[in-house]
């Protein structure tokens, strides 16, 4: 059995409830959520709570889920809205904090080395920061990106090509 059909499996015996099968998915994908919440949230304690909201909500409501196809871009789709609304709260809060704060516990082996980089990753808009941490570390495509955040492929692509070169520009300055 290919690793493909394993995953598949195993989204199928978690629509039926299989709560051991649940949790090999989200060994397989516990990664992937931290990181991508971790370039696009300020600190690591909201990353940790909209990583849970995310498990939590994926767990309870995964019966509704139609196709085992859909379970990685379903379960984006419910981090990405978790994080908009953290990084909502974010704008609406006085805060202190004037930039995230790039510890390194959850993100061991993606710590910012330099600090050129953290203030490059601080300057672009979340959703970019969104579209390139799903890129960069999850290895998603286009599409599915566009499918996680709701936006069509090409804008997709367009976005993720002008950070990229921003970033570039911004360290290379």
């Amino acid at each position: 059995m290919t690793e493909s059909e394993d995953f598949k499996k195993n989204v199928k015996l978690a629509i039926k409830g299989d709560k051991e099968a649940f949790s090999r998915l989200y060994a397989l994908m516990y990664k992937d959520l931290y990181h991508t919440a971790y370039y696009s949230l300020r600190n690591e304690h909201d990353v940790a709570d909209v990583v849970s909201e995310t498990v939590l909500d994926a767990f309870s409501s995964i019966k509704k889920l139609r196709s085992e196809e859909a379970f990685k871009a379903w379960i984006f789709k419910i981090l990405s809205a978790k994080i908009k609304r953290k990084q909502s709260e974010y704008a609406n809060t006085p805060s202190d904090i004037t930039e995230p704060e790039y510890e390194n516990t959850l993100a061991r082996g993606f710590e910012f080395e330099h600090v050129e980089l953290a203030q490059a990753m601080n300057s672009i808009e979340d959703t970019d920061r969104l579209i390139l941490s799903l890129s960069v570390l999850c290895g998603y495509t286009g599409e599915e990106i566009a499918s996680v955040c709701g936006m069509n492929p090409s804008t997709v692509r367009s976005r993720l090509m002008r950070t990229k070169e921003k970033l570039k520009n911004y360290i290379d300055a």
